[in-house]
């Protein structure tokens, strides 16, 4: 076994009421003034104040900047490089889903990496210099983890294409993991984050670089996502808090250790079609087990048994069978498709060829081949 190298967070908060220790946070760290990124919806429904009110009764100074995509893009990055310039903040908070966080992953490192200021230059593994700017980072999705991770992801319209960039400078300093922060996530919303975080955990926990440490996490969470999702997708508080752990205990070990095929694929479908990032997931995730099951060993055992499935007696081939038709009864009961109208056929060489060249897409264990992508993508049609 080689050296594996792990990266967390500084400090996080955990449970209902996190978010209170904020001005606290602020206060001792000496910081004057707050740029807080986050997207216009969450602004529009009043989320956004939840922590902002905070901020305005411990009279802490901030500028809210809400030029967000729920797929981010070049723009969206270097529209808030100018903007964090301009509002002389010294600090920022970023508040929502991977959106708004890796928004401000992306701004946060150009701000002190001026360098790459060409926010495709920031692509795969950047060898920045500095730190990101000082980051509270406060999830409002249970999904994405990305207030726990080393990685972020922008769309480049202009080529179709969405691309990873993985750098231990840009993990936020801070985490403030507060369930409270998702009870206004709608149905379909909190279905689709929390299947993106079962990806995160079912990938990360048969990626090609998994290890024990990462094992133990990932398969820790895929038990709190098979007991807590349906009950946080009917806004259940028990269900929320279950989901709001589970997304960052995943993001702690994928980050560190990479994903698969699923990712890769949803990347694409991402890029091409606009599809939300935890649909895309939901609907590949499946489909990519099947494809990989005989390179994981006696993993799909202890995934159907984190679904509460007795495996006692099973063949190799019921164990696998029984991980993967659970993972596709979760994703039904929550509402997510199992079709993609917008998939046609003209664009699947594209969609292919983006597939196999996505950061996620060596991390999974077995090598998948053009052909292999085309049945996989042609399975949603």
């Amino acid at each position: 076994m080689g050296v594996n190298r792990f990266v967390l967070n500084g400090i996080s908060y955990h449970g209902h009421g996190a978010i209170n220790e904020i001005p606290g946070i602020i206060k001792s760290k000496g910081f004057k003034k707050a740029f807080v990124a986050s997207d216009p919806d969450l602004v529009k429904f009043g989320v956004t104040a939840k922590v902002t009110d905070l901020l305005d009764q411990n009279g802490i100074a901030y500028e809210v900047y809400s030029d967000i995509k729920p797929n981010p893009t070049i723009e969206n990055v270097k529209s808030g490089v100018e903007a964090y310039k301009a509002s002389g903040a010294d600090f920022m908070i970023t508040i929502g889903g991977g959106s708004s966080m890796d928004t401000g992953k992306g701004i946060g490192i150009i701000v002190n990496n001026p360098e790459y200021a060409d926010v495709r230059s920031l692509e795969g593994v950047a060898p920045t210099k500095n730190r990101t700017v000082f980051t509270i980072a406060v999830p409002t999705t249970g999904g994405t983890g990305a207030e726990s991770t080393i990685n972020y992801v922008i769309t480049d319209v202009e080529k179709k294409r969405k691309f990873v960039c993985v750098d231990p400078n840009d993990i936020p300093d801070i985490a403030v993991v507060d369930p409270d922060m998702m009870a206004s996530m709608p149905k379909g919303l909190s279905a689709s984050t929390g299947m993106d975080a079962l990806t995160h955990a079912i990938e990360g926990y048969t990626t090609a670089a998994a290890w024990e440490l990462s094992d133990c996490l990932n398969l820790e969470a895929i038990k709190l996502i098979a007991k807590n999702l349906r009950k946080a997708v009917d806004n259940d508080p028990d269900g929320r808090e279950g989901m709001a752990l589970a997304q960052y205990v995943t993001a702690m070990a994928y980050s560190n250790v990479g994903l698969g095929i699923a990712h890769s694929m949803a990347h694409t479908l991402g890029a091409v079609y606009d599809t939300p990032h935890g649909v895309a997931c939901a609907m590949m995730l499946p489909i990519v087990m099947e494809f990989n099951a005989e390179a994981t060993g006696d993993k799909f055992k202890y995934i159907a048994e984190a679904f509460d499935i007795n495996t006692e007696g099973m063949s190799q081939e019921e164990y696998r069978k029984a991980a993967i038709d659970a993972v596709r009864q979760l994703s039904v009961d929550v509402g997510i498709p199992t079709k993609l109208d917008k998939l046609k056929e003209e664009d699947l060489d594209f969609l292919c060829e983006s597939a196999a060249a996505d950061a996620c897409a060596p991390g999974n264990p077995k090598p998948a081949s053009l052909e292999q992508f085309r049945e996989m993508f042609k399975k949603l049609m």
